[in-house]
């Protein structure tokens, strides 16, 4: 079977540049989309994977939107995929804790590595506050797992760095059409339009390279913060 996402929660950014807003005016968080797709290698009779891409709302929210589109509760979650590690992005990461988490093996290592010098820097200042956040962050990022390169049939990770050093979408692939899902690489449909990127970028030159890439190749595209729209460039329909 095809593998078929279904749009939990509509992101938002907090200022939308694009609408000329220069100081936060909302919650931002991401896009939340529900995957259901035979695992690799799966037999007919076999449960589809459901995986839940960045789940930004808080748990409260966020249940009642996942009963809402798809007919499912938490406990029916068999994986959590995180477009990056962006608080945005992982609020109601809580409500999944019976199912697998994924990340992008190259977001995992890059947010790591500072988030451990930070900690040991917050017990040298014998600033626990400080570090107990940090550790809750470590905790966090130590229970993702990283993804594989090919998450169930049909579905396959999409590096998009430049946002984040390992910033990772995923291509759908139908039989007519693709679909990617960018998390941030590309956040809103006016940014399509006007070739903006999210701000700030960790990597500029790579972000933009990413950018273009998600436009060459996807037919629908599922945004970091909006949602899903046909990629006029491609001319698919």
């Amino acid at each position: 079977m095809d593998p078929d996402p279904r749009i939990i929660s509509i992101g938002a950014l907090a200022a939308n540049p694009v609408w000329g807003e220069k100081a936060p005016v909302r919650a931002g968080h991401s896009t939340t989309v529900l995957i259901t797709a035979a695992a690799p290698g799966a037999r007919a009779s076999d449960e589809p994977r459901r995986i839940l891409v960045d789940p930004g709302l808080p748990a409260e929210l966020l249940i009642p939107r996942l009963a809402e589109r798809a007919h499912c509760t938490p406990d029916e979650v068999t994986h959590v995929f995180l477009t990056s590690f962006h608080p945005e992005r992982r609020r109601g990461l809580g409500a999944f804790e019976h199912a697998t988490w994924w990340i992008g093996e190259g977001e995992r290592e890059a947010v790591g590595v500072p988030l451990a010098a930070a900690a040991r820097r917050a017990i040298e200042a014998d600033d626990e506050d400080a570090a107990d956040a940090i550790r809750n962050e470590l905790a966090l990022l130590q229970r993702c797992q990283p993804a594989p390169d090919h998450l169930a049939e049909g579905v396959d990770l999409f590096p998009l760095p430049g946002i984040t050093p390992g910033l990772c979408g995923l291509l759908l692939a139908a039989r007519r059409h693709t679909t990617l899902i960018t998390g941030d690489a590309l956040c809103t449909r006016d940014h399509a339009d006007e070739r903006r990127l999210f701000s700030p970028a960790a990597d500029v030159d790579a972000a933009h390279a990413s950018f273009e890439e998600a436009l060459e190749i996807a037919d629908l595209i599922i945004p970091g913060r909006d949602n899903l729209f046909v990629n006029q460039a491609r001319n698919a329909f």
